[in-house]
């Protein structure tokens, strides 16, 4: 058995959301960051984290490759040339998409007040803005990253295109919207969202 510690407003949800995909059973054990409980798994306290068995593993985009790879779904083989396009995504996402909306969010409210710089956050959101011309060429023709076949880069994209639009980041390019509306639509999506 499964069990995912975190909660649905957190990066967490990108692995909730893989587990409905991949139609696994699990546990979800609704924990917020830095609790003790959080904390005796990883001493950072940062969500999600995944035990599987005696295994305890930290870091939502390691945790979705696990799973794919132990599973055999959602993504390419290790060592093809579609994988390599595939890891390609996913660090041009968490480099690009990520990283804006994660430090706009350790200056909105993570950091001690003392160390927030609030001026920082214009230019994380035109970064966020250039960015998503960039990921429109990745996309091309999609309907997902790697054409017809839906992958971790895509959760990582769709939950990134989400917590935009809840941080009020500016999402300008309309395919962007699009796809992070057809990956809400999917019902593994709809399934996690209900938890």
């Amino acid at each position: 058995m499964l069990t995912l510690v975190g909660n649905t407003k957190s990066r967490a949800f990108r692995v909730l959301w893989m587990l409905e995909e991949l139609g696994l059973d699990y546990d979800f054990q609704v924990q917020m960051p830095r609790s003790e409980e959080v904390r005796a798994l990883n001493p950072l306290g940062k969500v999600p984290v995944l035990i599987d068995g005696a295994a305890v593993l930290t870091d939502s985009t390691a945790i979705l490759t696990y799973l794919a790879d132990k599973h055999g779904s959602l993504t390419f083989p290790a060592g093809s040339l579609e994988r390599a396009r595939q890891d390609s995504h996913t660090f041009f996402l968490l480099d690009e998409f990520d990283a804006c909306l994660w430090t706009a969010a350790r200056h909105s409210f993570i950091l001690p007040e003392d160390q927030r710089v609030p001026d920082v956050k214009n230019s994380l959101r035109w970064e966020f803005e250039r960015s998503q011309k960039h990921f429109v060429d990745r996309l091309g023709k999609g309907p997902w990253l790697m054409g017809e076949t839906f992958t971790v880069p895509d959760i990582i994209a769709a939950h990134c295109g989400s917590w935009a639009i809840n941080a009020k980041f500016p999402v300008t390019e309309q395919s962007f919207r699009d796809y992070i509306d057809r990956a809400r639509n999917r019902p593994a999506y709809k399934r996690a969202s209900a938890k």
